[in-house]
């Protein structure tokens, strides 16, 4: 188990450099296709900014992670001859609730509009 500790801070810098890079295409090409004026309706479809799904997405992946952060404290909190089965059936019912949370929150959200 220490072995995935150790290696976890290589794999966050990993996905935070992939991110960027990504954005940083994105836009590239984003500009180049503004510049040669090459916009039509599936492209500007493509590349729209999305608000209400991006919340909405926010939302969900927001709600599951503090589901696993929760999970992993009732793991941390109980007798250590039963930590790891509680922390592995707590992250999955946390992550589980946190979703059922997210649909009760995203079905009023989508009726208010």
């Amino acid at each position: 188990m220490s072995g995935l500790w150790e290696t976890m801070p290589l794999v966050v810098f990993l996905v935070i450099v992939l991110l960027v890079v990504k954005l940083v295409l994105d836009y590239k090409t984003r500009s180049k296709l503004i510049e040669k004026g090459m916009l039509d309706e599936n492209i500007k479809f493509l590349y729209a900014d999305r608000p209400a799904s991006q919340t909405l997405s926010s939302l969900k992946w927001g709600m599951v992670l503090i589901g696993i952060g929760a999970g992993v404290i009732v793991g941390q909190i109980v007798p250590a001859d039963l930590a790891e089965e509680i922390t592995i059936g707590g992250v999955f019912v946390f992550a589980g609730l946190g979703l059922l949370v997210y649909y009760l929150i995203a079905s009023k959200m989508m009726k208010k509009t």
